[in-house]
């Protein structure tokens, strides 16, 4: 499995993927899962991907061959939004799925999803969940981060602590704390992480990094949440005598 996350600020955006790839308990592999599509000061493009290896692997590969072609539709490099990227990597996913769908169904799951997040010059950052039908939806103020994968153990710390006047360096720490929970709790999530803090309006990737396992401002964040927790748990009275 993995976890990808996707989260959506008015300074811009934070994206960030595991690389865990796990066909069962002897069949581990690590694999990059975000997808860079840059073309400097014009725009900047990351999908991540989550599901069938072989899906969502075909849907990147098929995205970077068409990059740069000119062919309106298939080209990410050409589309004119945001929302003409989502489009385009939902009909290039359906597309994976219908061809190789039907063989891969005895043996497996075929379907695979993804979080296309970016900006284009002329509109703001934008995020989108694209599902395994290829149809999808888009975060907003109100909904403010976006997940696929191993979803659950990381959701709680964001649903309680990003808000709108949540910076990037914050949700970034929010993010990799999301992982940490998860890693916790699920065995098909592991290390390196790769994170993006995207500013709005910068068209660069430049604040994009990979934490390993024995990362030290990776392995520091945890130390300090826990001990922190723990601390903030001790600190909290015991709950009434209710006999």
């Amino acid at each position: 499995m993995t976890y990808c996350l996707g989260i959506l600020l008015p300074e811009g955006l934070v994206l960030a993927s595991d690389s865990r790839s796990n066909a069962g308990v002897d069949q581990v592999a690590l694999v990059k899962k975000l997808a860079l599509f840059e073309v400097p000061g014009q725009r900047v493009v990351a999908v991540l991907s989550a599901g069938n290896l072989a899906t969502t692997q075909a849907v990147v590969t098929g995205l970077r061959e068409a990059a740069g072609s000119g062919r309106y539709g298939q080209d990410l490099h050409a589309a004119r939004t945001m929302y003409d990227v989502a489009l385009l990597v939902g009909s290039k996913l359906r597309e994976v799925i219908a061809r190789d769908g039907n063989y891969v169904q005895p043996f497996g799951d075929p379907n695979g999803t993804f979080l296309v997040g970016g900006q284009i010059a002329g509109e703001p950052p934008r995020l989108f969940h694209i599902y395994s039908a290829g149809n999808f939806v888009e975060a907003s103020d109100r909904s403010r981060f976006l997940q696929v994968g191993e979803t659950k153990y990381g959701k709680p710390i964001l649903d309680r602590a990003l808000n709108d006047a949540t910076s990037l360096d914050e949700a970034a720490k929010l993010s990799l704390l999301s992982f940490d929970a998860t890693m916790r709790s699920n065995l098909s999530v592991d290390a390196p992480i790769d994170l993006l803090r995207y500013r709005a309006d910068s068209f660069s990737s430049r604040n994009f990094a990979t934490l390993e396992k024995d990362d030290p401002y990776w392995m520091a964040l945890r130390k300090h949440y826990a001990e922190g927790l723990s601390r903030l748990v001790a600190s909290i009275p015991p709950p009434p005598n209710l006999a």
